[in-house]
């Protein structure tokens, strides 16, 4: 999970990451050389040795087989990268209504932090404040009309109620009377009298009930227990007022805006083609410093290893820093679902692998903008005694970046 949140925040250009391999072995070998070479002729005069061809290839030899090696053991147990860079995440701010801008708060608060929630544009909400008055006055009207359909419904039902109590009581009446008159005790008469009053009493419960079902039809539908139409209005509304909350643009997190040119006036619609503004995120998960190594290099490598960074812009200072992770994925590598089938042409391009470093010592003190490129070395449980050599190289590569040039 915590790889998976790490490489949106490491970047994507192309699908590729936006990382450019340099190479800073040059200027090492030939230190290391020129090194070599001045011990060679502090040798040769101590102890005068003669110059002639033997002694000049023996120690010509000496010097390419012992500086090899010397390469060789220290690349592969205290890798050194020239590419390392503080990657951030950001976010683009794109409104959720369209509509014309009427403030913005920000304006003046470029690169200054932002809490979660506090307000970046806002966008006329009229048209929007009318749509949720009629949506209420819509509500409403509906409301007070399943009211008096329910009232309907309610009385039907009560209608039918009471007819059919009628008619239970009719009933009663027709098998008791039958029944006398079974004994004699009745005349013809009486027994026709109740026949006809059950016979209107089952009429009357058919009409109520008639009535009945008409109330509820025309009632309508429910959902839940409630009136469908009453559901629809109240959903629309909800959708009306949340269109209206979404005329004020907030920051979704911690963090800043730069580089604002939004203005009052400018009308702005709800896409995804172009964000109005760029928020950047300043919470420590969305920003990571990674260095790109060769494959190679990265064998001996685990989370934990000691490693030291330098920022060009901070010349002749080394800054203490431990690794997270190494990242087991390089996007040369990837594939994604097309229509058709993967074609390899030419050789493999050999991209790098990624480590993810964290800078134990206090830089809040420098002046370290996001986005800022340095260089880094990772010392290995390996062959220790090299990771001195290492660190006084990595440290005359600071002092290096004191001498730039303007560009033109």
């Amino acid at each position: 999970m915590q790889r998976q949140l790490l490489l949106p925040v490491l970047g994507y250009r192309d699908n590729r990451f936006s990382l450019r391999s340099t190479n800073g072995r040059p200027a090492m070998e030939i230190l290391l050389t020129l090194t070599y070479v001045a011990l060679c002729y502090a040798v040769f005069k101590l102890f005068r040795i003669p110059v002639n061809q033997w002694t000049l290839a023996t120690a010509a030899l000496g010097g390419i087989f012992g500086l090899s090696l010397l390469f060789i053991t220290m690349a592969y147990n205290h890798p050194f990268s020239t590419n390392a860079r503080i990657y951030f995440t950001v976010t683009p701010i794109l409104p959720g209504v369209r509509g014309r801008v009427i403030e913005v708060p920000v304006e003046d608060k470029t690169n200054q932090h932002l809490e979660a929630g506090e307000v970046l544009f806002k966008i006329d909400p009229k048209p929007y404040e009318y749509a949720v008055a009629e949506k209420r006055a819509g509500l409403a009207d509906a409301e007070s009309s399943v009211a008096q359909l329910k009232a309907s419904v309610d009385q039907a039902t009560a209608t039918a109620e009471k007819v059919k109590a009628e008619r239970d009581l009719a009933e009663t009446n027709y098998e008791r009377q039958k029944e006398l008159f079974d004994k004699n005790v009745v005349a013809q008469a009486t027994l026709d009298t109740a026949t006809r009053n059950r016979d209107a009493a089952n009429q009357a419960l058919a009409a109520a009930s008639a009535a009945q079902d008409r109330a509820r039809q025309a009632y309508g539908a429910t959902v839940d227990g409630e009136h469908s139409a009453v559901v629809r209005l109240r959903n629309e509304l909800a959708e009306a007022e949340y269109h209206l909350s979404e005329t004020v643009v907030r920051a979704p997190t911690s963090g800043f805006v730069t580089e604002v040119s939004l203005r009052p006036g400018m009308y702005v619609g709800a896409t995804t083609v172009r964000p109005v503004m760029i928020f950047v995120n300043d919470t420590l998960r969305d920003r990571a410093l990674a260095a790109a190594f060769q494959q190679n290099a990265l064998q001996r490598v685990q989370a934990g290893d000691e490693a030291e960074v330098l920022f060009k812009g901070i010349p002749g200072r080394v800054f203490k820093a431990k690794v997270r992770l190494v990242i087991d994925a390089i996007a040369a590598g990837q594939l994604q679902a097309t229509g058709s089938l993967q074609e390899i042409r030419g050789e493999l391009p050999g991209d790098r692998a990624l480590a993810v470093i964290d800078v134990v010592d206090d830089i809040s003190g420098y002046q370290i903008p996001l986005g800022s490129a340095g260089e880094a070395a990772i010392y290995t449980s390996h062959v220790h005694e090299l990771s001195l050599l290492r660190k006084i190289l990595l440290r005359m590569r600071s002092w290096q970046n004191y001498a730039f040039f303007e560009a033109a």
